[in-house]
C-alpha cells in the first residue's frame, strides 16, 4: 500500500476471486469442426457429459482439439500473471466435453483437487420464443456464488462486495477460468438445439515452489 498524507483513506481488496474472461479469436471456423466432433462422440456414448472422469478430451490429437488446448495453456498463464505469479508452474489439463439439449443443467458444484476450473463455450442457442414470460428464467446462462459463506448477511445495496451471485450469458468462442472452488450451476438449456461446451481443471503437478 502506498505512502499517503495523513486523513487520505487506503483501500486494499482482500480476499478477492477473480474470473477470466476471454473471447477466442478465429473460433467460428474451430466451434463448427468442434460441434461435429462433440456430437459424433455424444452419439457414440450415452453418458458423455456426466461421465467426465471416462478421459481427457485434451489428450486427442485432432488439430482443432489441439488448437483449444493451446488456448487453454495460455488462458492459464494469463490468468496466472495476473495473479501475481513469478515462478513456473507446472500443470495438466483434464478436459471433458458437453452436450446440453432442451431442459438440460447442471447442478450447483465446484471441481475439487483442482487450482483452477474453466469452460470454453462451442454452442449457445437463444431460447425457444414460446418459453413464457417468467422474469426468473436465466436460459444459457451460469452463475458463480460468493464462496464466502454467508457474506451477504449484512448486504446493503450498491456494495458489490457482498453481492452473493454473479451471473452471466457466454456466447460462443468465451473461455472462463475461475479458482475450481467456486461453487457454480449451469441454467437449463430452453433451446431444441444442443448447448456445447468444452470443460476442463487446471491440475497441478505438485512443486515446492507451491508453498506459501
Amino acid at each position: 500500500m502506498s505512502e499517503s498524507q495523513p486523513g487520505t483513506p487506503q483501500f486494499k481488496a482482500l480476499w478477492p476471486t477473480t474470473l477470466m474472461q476471454v473471447e477466442l479469436p478465429g473460433s467460428e471456423p474451430a466451434n463448427a469442426a468442434l460441434s461435429e466432433l462433440i456430437e459424433e462422440r455424444d452419439a457414440a456414448a450415452s453418458d458423455m457429459t456426466a461421465d467426465y472422469l471416462a478421459g481427457n478430451f485434451f489428450a486427442d490429437q485432432h488439430p482443432v482439439i489441439a488448437w483449444l488446448k493451446q488456448c487453454c495453456d495460455r488462458a492459464v498463464l494469463d490468468y496466472a500473471r495476473h495473479a501475481g505469479i513469478d515462478y513456473q508452474m507446472d500443470w495438466h489439463l483434464q478436459a471433458w466435453p458437453n452436450v446440453n439439449r432442451f431442459g438440460d443443467y447442471h447442478n450447483l458444484h465446484n471441481h475439487p483437487h483442482s487450482w483452477l476450473s474453466g469452460t470454453y463455450y462451442v454452442q449457445v442457442p437463444p431460447p425457444r420464443a414460446d418459453m413464457g414470460q417468467r422474469s426468473d428464467l436465466n436460459p444459457g446462462a451460469i452463475s458463480f456464488f460468493d464462496p464466502r459463506a454467508q457474506a451477504n448477511m449484512l448486504a446493503v445495496k450498491g456494495d458489490g462486495q457482498v453481492d452473493p451471485e454473479h451471473r452471466l450469458v457466454p456466447t460462443p468462442g468465451t473461455l472462463l477460468l475461475w479458482p475450481a472452488f467456486v461453487h457454480h450451476l449451469v441454467h437449463p438449456n430452453l433451446s431444441d438445439e444442443a448447448r456445447i461446451s468444452v470443460s476442463f481443471n487446471v491440475v497441478l503437478r505438485w512443486r515446492d515452489d507451491y508453498l506459501p
